[in-house]
């Protein structure tokens, strides 16, 4: 077997694993870049990793934080990522490296005192190449999946005609919406976030749930951090915003809603189908694959949100997973 290496990372290292990420990698994006990890500053307990070949070649890169679990210590992918897992070279995405890296990473794991590896793998449509490989010797060495459901928008399997896809009900909401003096625009000034930042806290109260990023870290990814690749939408009622979204731009793949939320006071007025309709119209003119709406799931994924995934199901989506794999070791 091909024998490989493991090095801790350091921040003298933050270009090069950068550029690993975004140039050489099959399944890298932005998530999974230090530049991006880097705004949590200090928050977790970073112990990502570089697997080598030799001296010098980078194999992977396994972004990732230590947790606690009853005094188990846990390697798990990074908590400041939607998704991560092991980020794999194109050049040895084969049989025999990928067996490697997971073996290599599993005897350095045990050798630390881990007890548990949970490893939370990037989606396909987020991918330059499917990763079945990966999955399959996750699945060979004992981990256990867990599948969260998740909806997008694929435009290879798409009328042009954007209201012609959406179900019954999705269509006459958006229609309802007309009815009303709607507006969609992209947020351009930091007032306009701050007040979809308001919408947004606002629509997590019902579920006693607050905003994973603070208000100074969407305008920190708005003007500096993410500047070419996070947008604001709102849906305007006059000078009202009574919805709008977050979105991360993945190349010219994906178009994610990171964030999707409506004024709780203004659903009379269909906002949320205004709003999702123009979303998927706005990625299909500029281009895009595939338009994400995310996932409807929690608890590792055993439990669905019926009532959500419905309606996005009813913007005429697709369905997708993302995986996780656990082991105990």
């Amino acid at each position: 077997m091909v024998e490989l290496k493991i090095k801790e990372y350091d921040s003298s290292l933050k270009d090069k694993w950068d550029e690993f990420v975004l140039l050489s990698s099959i399944n890298g994006t932005f998530l999974q870049t230090k530049n991006f990890l880097d705004y949590h500053n200090g928050r977790f307990d970073d112990c990502s990793l570089f697997i080598y070949k030799g001296s010098n070649t980078i194999v992977a890169v396994v972004p990732a934080c230590t947790l606690y679990d009853e005094g188990r210590r846990v390697f798990s992918s990074h908590c400041g990522s939607t998704f991560g897992g092991i980020v794999i070279a194109e050049e040895f995405y084969d049989i025999e490296h990928v067996e490697a890296m997971i073996d290599t990473l599993e005897k350095y794991l045990y050798d630390n005192g881990y007890k548990e590896v949970v490893l939370k793998c990037t989606s396909d449509i987020f991918s330059r190449h499917n990763t079945n490989l990966l999955y399959y010797f996750l699945f060979q060495k004992g981990y256990t999946p867990y599948d969260e459901l998740s909806c997008y928008v694929d435009f290879k399997n798409y009328n042009e005609d954007i209201i012609s896809n959406f179900s019954a009900s999705r269509r006459r909401g958006y229609k309802h919406s007309l009815r009303n003096d709607l507006r969609f625009a992209q947020l351009s000034e930091d007032s306009e976030v701050e007040k979809f930042y308001d919408v947004l806290c606002g629509n997590l109260q019902k579920f006693n749930a607050e905003p994973v990023h603070s208000l100074a870290e969407l305008l920190e990814f708005k003007n500096e951090r993410l500047a070419d690749i996070v947008r604001f939408y709102g849906v305007f009622n006059g000078e009202d915003i009574v919805a709008g979204s977050m979105v991360f731009l993945f190349g010219n793949a994906v178009f994610h809603t990171q964030y999707l939320a409506a004024d709780q006071e203004c659903l009379q007025l269909y906002p949320m189908n205004f709003l999702d309709a123009n979303l998927i119209e706005t990625a299909y003119k500029s281009g895009f694959k595939f338009c994400s709406f995310g996932t409807s799931t929690r608890e590792h994924g055993k439990v669905l949100n019926k009532k959500l995934a419905e309606f996005k199901e009813g913007f005429g989506t697709e369905f997708g997973v993302n995986k996780t794999y656990v082991k105990h070791l």
